[in-house]
């Protein structure tokens, strides 16, 4: 009967460190979920900076280089599926389309030197780079965010808890694969 008894005791101790390893791993969660959010509602501002300077930024291109359309085209159709995604796999996924189309609109730019010397062109220009780093910035500070709540959901014992709560790991945002490429600018005017 003692024997017994010292295994219930045993085992009610067992169950009772769990339950306050598993409350303490919960609010870490809690705290980190909201953390991820908050630096996702950064990124998601910043991008909307991005998409709100585009349209001037593409008015100004367009009246010197009308021939590019599937510059323009590519760029509405980027800004379309950001202002639609659901999600941020989705966001992740516009806003790369995004970078692509707009890397293609400087190229454009560098057939075209008669813009560099426009000033709104260049006002627009100082505008999307610092919007760039800005966004550069977030999305790494959200990579970090993410990578500190994804480290702690596989440590043990907080995997205990986050399976028992249903803590989802959290995407990290990557450039896309055509950011890899060195894009291809020439100084050669079109004939």
């Amino acid at each position: 009967m003692r024997t017994r008894s010292s295994r219930l005791a045993s085992a009610t101790l067992v169950a009772v460190m769990a339950l306050t390893l598993s409350g303490c791993s919960y609010n870490r969660f809690v705290t980190q979920e909201e953390q991820i959010k908050a630096q996702w509602a950064q990124v998601e501002n910043q991008l909307q900076r991005r998409n709100d300077l585009i349209p001037n930024l593409v008015e100004t291109v367009r009246g010197t280089a009308k021939q590019e359309q599937d510059v323009y085209k590519a760029i509405a159709d980027s800004r379309a599926k950001l202002a639609g995604a659901r999600s941020p796999e989705e966001t992740i996924q516009a806003a790369n389309e995004q970078s692509s189309a707009l890397a293609r609109l400087l190229v454009v730019v560098e057939n075209y030197p008669e813009l560099k010397s426009n000033t709104s062109f260049n006002r627009l220009m100082d505008s999307l780079e610092g919007t760039e780093n800005r966004i550069a910035v977030e999305r790494m500070r959200y990579n970090e965010t993410v990578q500190a709540y994804n480290t702690s959901r596989r440590q043990f014992p907080a995997n205990v808890t986050a399976k028992m709560f249903g803590f989802k790991e959290y995407p990290f945002f990557q450039a896309p694969p055509a950011a890899k490429k060195v894009p291809k600018v020439e100084f050669a005017p079109k004939s």
